[in-house]
């Protein structure tokens, strides 16, 4: 049974940072491709980062929006995404999300219909 459990939510100042994390279970990691998704009320889910499995490159995908603020690290099942100088509109419900589809592009990395495993999400609220 695959199971992501996502950690870490909170609320923060605008500025401030928080650090999310996912534990894997139930899938071999090093096949997987791992990510991050938001949703924000009202607002389509969309992707933050990801990450490659190492036998595939090992590359890292972020979002515009996020790039140079928010870093992704995997150690072996467990992933985190650190974020920094927080801003009002990252708020949203976070989501650890697994697929064992190729990738291989920013664009596929981050589209959820690509991802068959999802956490339940964790709230980020980053006020003005």
């Amino acid at each position: 049974q695959v199971q992501l459990v996502e950690s870490g939510g909170g609320s923060v100042q605008a500025g401030g940072s928080l650090r999310l994390s996912c534990a894997a279970s139930g899938i071999n990691y090093q096949n997987y491709n791992m990510a991050w998704f938001r949703q924000a009320p009202g607002k389509e889910r969309e992707g933050v980062a990801a990450i490659e499995p190492r036998n595939r490159g090992g590359t890292t995908y972020y979002a515009n929006s996020v790039k140079g603020r928010f870093t992704m690290s995997q150690e072996n099942a467990k992933i985190t995404l650190e974020m920094d100088s927080l801003k009002p509109e990252d708020t949203a419900l976070y989501y650890c999300a697994a697929s064992n589809d190729f990738t291989g592009t920013a664009y596929r990395a981050l589209l959820p219909s690509l991802y068959g495993f999802w956490g339940q999400g964790t709230q980020v609220t980053v006020s003005s």
